[in-house]
């Protein structure tokens, strides 16, 4: 499974695999919907090797879900290549990245 989640009162962890591409959009999708839009969700990417730019999508689709600009996400433990694709693209904009 490339998903994995812990929750911890209103947070929200979801721990992705080597490959975070559009093979998980389903999974992923149905993954935080299940959670309130106002849940904290910390995306745990220090095991993601690759992404496309589906990933970047499906950020921007769970951003949408947790209320766009009132969303709280955090994404964490990116290794350098993903923490630079995501300033590439200005997520650091719209997600706190670390």
């Amino acid at each position: 499974m490339p998903i994995h989640v812990t929750t911890d009162g209103d947070s929200v962890t979801l721990s992705l695999e080597e490959r975070f591409n559009f093979e998980i959009h389903r999974e992923f999708r149905d993954t935080y919907v299940k959670f309130p839009s106002s849940s904290l969700f910390i995306i745990d990417m220090s095991r993601v090797e690759y992404l496309d730019s589906s990933a970047l999508g499906m950020m921007l689709l769970l951003r949408e879900h947790a209320g766009g600009d009132k969303s709280r996400i955090n994404i964490v433990r990116c290794k350098p290549m993903v923490e630079r694709i995501f300033k590439v693209a200005n997520f650091d904009r719209l997600f706190n990245v670390s």
